[in-house]
């Protein structure tokens, strides 16, 4: 049997099934990515049985590999991330926001010094590989946490857990990228020099500066494209047809278009992409924030990142079928439960000690801190851009840091979510809806009738 139409076959089921199987194992033992992740290991492990020949993922041993799994990680991930600053309601402002930095500048931090110490001293890991190890996990993964994340743009329902989880995710992907390149010009260093003051100026502030910058450029062109530009066109034809006014534009181009533009030109001008797509998502989604077509474009985005999800958990098993686990020992395992189990927690409540949820929701906040395809990129990212030592060691530990998280997450996060929400202690106390601005401001231009 040729493998390629076995796989055809195989991915298409799987699409066909997704949206049902996501919705049914949601509350399950078995959430949708673990049976996926399971399908795919079980396929590359059985494929003397099948009688066919599966291709060798393992990008330990394959820079091709490696570069494959770059490219198509990084994609998803810019989905994720358009994804995920559509869907937020609320508006930007510091009282809307404040309990989002501490999860960046403290939790981030602690948690990639931490992960880097653990690899260093525990792993017998190289400076720089210990670097990139604390750089890959420490961000949470907004490609796998859909379940923990805002639901579709105008909702209008207010949670606070849920909030931040999702703009951790959108931020911290594309601030784990100084780390990686930290690591990156370790590589052969043996001590601080005047390339770790260039580091600090190019790679964190510059480039985060510049991503930012880009994202909200574009996300403000974007906006008036379609609220302003297209806006008068539909006017003109509801006077001409005596219709109602609707969009001339195709909403799906629209989104695909500058979720590309946005990377790519932060890209091109040395920020971070991440970081422009999900500020330039946030960006558009404050514009005519009653609009329908933000509900619209979220629904296209997300429909293009389940495809691509459903190719790389499939993928994913995969890999863990190649042999990328062949090196893991106990002492690597434990790194990685530590980080799910013990570090992320104990920083995220640190991180929280002003917060004013209450501590339980702080508790969610703290423990769903959720691993996935993001740190599979910048661990693929790192590999292609510096050769460092002990490949297979920081693979292992990455790999089943993500195994780990996907079966440990899926099962209790809808549990744990629940069981916030019945309390009430998903919201902060002494807020109300109206005061932090998710009560619609104004109904949007290109629907209104003439």
């Amino acid at each position: 049997m040729d493998f390629r139409i076995f796989l055809f076959v195989l991915f298409g089921l799987g699409l066909v099934l997704a949206v049902g199987l996501e919705k049914r194992l949601a509350r399950s033992l078995l959430p949708m990515p673990v049976l996926y992740v399971a399908v795919g290991f079980l396929v590359f492990s059985l494929q003397d049985l099948l009688g066919m020949e599966m291709p060798y993922l393992n990008p330990t041993t394959d820079m091709f590999d490696a570069m494959a799994l770059e490219y198509v990680t990084e994609f998803i991930v810019i989905a994720s991330l358009m994804g995920a600053g559509i869907a937020i309601d609320r508006p930007v402002s510091w009282p809307n926001w404040r309990q989002i930095w501490p999860l960046l500048v403290i939790v981030m931090p602690l948690s990639i010094a931490a992960v880097a110490w653990l690899g260093w001293w525990a792993l017998g890991l190289a400076p720089a590989s210990a670097i990139l190890l604390g750089a890959a996990l420490a961000p949470t993964d907004p490609v796998l946490a859909r379940s923990v994340q805002v639901g579709p743009p105008g909702e209008n329902e207010r949670d606070d857990v849920r909030f931040s989880l999702t703009v951790e995710a959108g931020f911290n992907d594309g601030l784990a990228f100084p780390f990686t390149h930290l690591a990156i010009a370790a590589v052969g260093m043996s001590a601080l020099g005047g390339w770790t003051a260039e580091w600090f100026a190019v790679d964190f502030v510059w480039r985060i500066a510049a991503g930012c910058f880009v994202g909200w450029a574009v996300g403000r062109a974007g906006s008036w494209y379609v609220f302003d530009r297209e806006a008068d066109v539909a006017r003109h034809e509801m006077e001409e047809d005596h219709a109602e006014p609707k969009y001339s534009t195709s909403e799906g181009l629209v989104v695909l278009g500058t979720l590309l533009l946005a990377y790519g030109a932060a890209e091109l001008v040395h920020g971070y992409g991440f970081l422009a797509v999900f500020v330039g998502a946030v960006t558009a989604r404050q514009r005519e924030n009653a609009s329908r077509y933000h509900k619209i474009s979220h629904h296209f985005i997300d429909q293009i990142e389940k495809i691509v999800l459903v190719a790389v958990l499939i993928g994913f098993g995969g890999v863990l079928a190649s042999g990328v686990l062949e090196a893991l020992t106990w002492p690597m395992a434990l790194v990685g439960l530590a980080l799910i189990l013990v570090i992320r927690p104990l920083a995220g409540l640190l991180g929280q000690m002003n917060c004013a949820l209450p501590w339980s929701g702080r508790l969610a906040v703290a423990f769903l801190g959720i691993r996935g395809m993001g740190s599979i990129y910048y661990l693929a990212y790192g590999q292609t851009h510096a050769d460092f030592e002990g490949l297979d060691v920081l693979w292992a530990t990455v790999s089943f840091t993500i195994l780990a998280s996907i079966v440990i997450h899926g099962i209790t996060s809808g549990k744990i979510m629940d069981h916030v929400k019945q309390r009430g202690h998903h919201v902060h106390k002494g807020q109300d809806a109206e005061m932090i601005g998710l009560v619609p401001r104004r109904k949007a231009r290109l629907e209104e009738k003439p």
